[in-house]
């Protein structure tokens, strides 16, 4: 789970049909009473000491894994593995870099050091990769972005070369409000998807990049070079490849560049990084040979790790819509044990209580109150419970990869990452609102509960590229993603941005992230019913969600998969 934005990131759902024009009616089914103490009794089972944080591939995945099974079974849902199985194996690498990286520019060799001057790895498991004498070439923002009509590349040849390319969206102005970027390019304030780094990286490779580096400014990135060089400059996380291989979304050699560094680079290379980052802003841009090539080895060590997703389904009922499938997602691990920490060991364990515990549970709630319908619903429903989203969103990529249903005909994907624990709202913050038309659908069944659906409160903050639906989305697959509101019933103002910064401060990723004696189920049972009307409705009525014009996963979606 990513850092929340607004209140823990909760779920989506109501009693009852929508009455809006753009929702059509639905029966309501059969009440379901959501229960409290199971959805307690599943966190406090699986935050316990001796689930041992839910790390991938230690005792603690044996022991969530054979819980969430044999809770599975109990609910009466069929394995949704097509082999008969609740597992889908995760082949998970820890790959440690040791790079060099040297670059030539005018005839004057420089050499980098690592990880002061710059990140930089390879995804391969091979113990060895090498870009030798690679031309530098600058390519703007690194965005090809047709629905904004915008290509940094302008079909220039980057094959073997390594790129060089700024963070985040291109900052375009709004000509009629000075001061302010436009809201109708790249999202405006919000980030895009091609402001992620990910995105920058995946286009390098798929255009045959040999390298990509990003320059590193921390306004624009919203963290500083410090964190870039804890979280890339020691081992990471990945998806084992073949030999030869480069997994996909990866150039051979990936890496960041601190800001001096890259302005030194520039300099020597006899050009301006202001001025080329100012002309950048441009749909003109074209990219920019540097003069310079650039040498980098990473030599790597790792061990293999491998892990599992859990799945399981309930089949659709209708014999023409029961191939499509709605998918219900929510990451089972945590962090795992920190035996350096002081104390004993119950006080080196990271818990994941709230992330991810209680997602979790959700997802098996929604799963009896869909075994307790009179029938099951049209289309197939499937229960996804992740491995390694901490760690990159690891089993939500590999199942996007490698689905087991077709995602063509995958209509829905609602992913719970935590839970509102602190009370009942009257709101519900929708992450990556106006991308979709299930929007419609939450704020449908969100009015039914005397709610409203509002924009996630820090859009800049990307929440929506950081858990695990972004990687459904980037298959085209629509979803629905939610944090808690901010609006709680009877608590005083500012209730909500204290209690988020108490768990932000004191708990979020730390070993404190535990079973609470004051918390409030209310709003984590509001939220749940919520999200199981939502994905009813997906699952039964004929029309399925779209994406809107202008989002930037529309393309991958058309023309539209026509339902049977």
């Amino acid at each position: 789970m990513k850092k929340m934005s607004s209140l823990a990131p909760a779920l989506l759902l109501v009693h009852g049909a929508a009455a809006s024009a753009a929702v059509p009616p639905a029966r309501p089914p059969a009440p379901y009473k959501f229960d409290g103490a199971a959805l307690l009794r599943h966190i406090t089972a699986l935050a316990s000491d001796e689930f041992e944080g839910r790390a991938p591939a230690t005792k603690g995945e044996t022991a969530t894994l054979a819980y969430l099974q044999e809770e599975l079974k109990k609910i009466g849902l069929a394995p949704g593995n097509p082999d008969g199985s609740y597992l889908q194996k995760v082949p998970l690498v820890y790959v440690q870099p040791s790079p060099t990286l040297a670059y030539t520019a005018a005839g004057k060799p420089a050499t980098l050091a690592f990880p002061a001057d710059y990140v930089a790895w390879s995804p391969r498991t091979e113990r060895k990769v090498a870009v030798a004498n690679s031309e530098l070439v600058f390519v703007g923002y690194g965005v090809q972005a047709p629905e904004f009509k915008w290509d940094d590349y302008k079909g220039a040849d980057v094959r073997g070369k390594t790129l060089v390319m700024l963070i985040n969206d291109p900052p375009l102005p709004d000509s009629r409000r000075p001061g302010r970027l436009d809201a109708a390019q790249f999202g405006g304030a919000a980030m895009s998807y091609y402001g992620r780094w990910s995105y920058k990286f995946e286009t390098a490779a798929r255009l045959g990049a040999a390298g990509a580096l990003i320059v590193h400014e921390t306004r624009a990135a919203g963290y500083p070079y410090d964190v870039v060089r804890s979280s890339w400059g020691r081992g990471s996380y990945g998806l084992k490849s073949g030999k030869g291989e480069t997994p996909p979304g990866y150039p051979a050699v990936a890496g960041w560049l601190q800001l001096d560094r890259a302005r030194e680079l520039f300099r020597a290379a006899g050009q301006d990084f202001d001025a080329l980052k100012k002309a950048a802003v441009s749909r003109d841009f074209k990219p920019v040979p540097l003069g310079a090539t650039a040498s980098v080895t990473v030599a790597n060590a790792w061990n293999e790790m491998p892990s599992n997703n859990v799945v399981a389904k309930i089949e659709g009922s209708d014999p023409k819509l029961k191939d499509e499938v709605v998918i219900y997602s929510a990451h089972w691990d945590h962090f795992g044990i920190d035996e350096t920490l002081p104390g004993p060991r119950s006080k080196q364990i990271f818990h994941g209580a709230l992330d991810n515990a209680s997602g979790v549970a959700a997802l098996l709630e929604v799963a009896q109150a869909y075994k307790a319908l009179p029938q099951p619903p049209k289309r197939t429903v499937l229960f996804l419970l992740t491995t390694g989203e901490e760690r990159g969103l690891l089993g939500a990529q590999y199942y996007a990869r490698h689905p087991l249903y077709p995602l063509a005909k995958t209509v829905l994907n609602i992913n719970v990452d935590g839970l509102n624990l602190w009370g009942k709202t009257r709101d519900v913050e929708l992450t990556g609102h106006g991308k979709s038309t299930a929007d419609d659908l939450v704020a449908a069944v969100a009015k039914l509960q005397g709610r409203v659906v509002r924009p996630e409160g820090n859009p800049e903050l990307g929440a929506f590229y950081r858990s695990d639906q972004f990687e459904f989305a980037k298959q085209g697959v629509p979803v629905v993603y939610t944090h808690g509101g901010r609006d709680f019933i009877g608590k005083p103002p500012g209730y909500a941005a204290a209690t988020l910064d108490a768990y932000t401060a004191h708990d979020y990723h730390k070993v404190t992230d535990m079973v609470q004696p004051l918390w409030d189920l209310g709003g984590a049972l509001q939220d749940i019913e919520l999200l199981f009307q939502v994905g009813l409705r997906a699952a039964q009525e004929s029309g399925v969600p779209q994406w809107k014009p202008g989002a930037e996963f529309k393309s991958l979606r058309e023309p539209a998969p026509a339902v049977k």
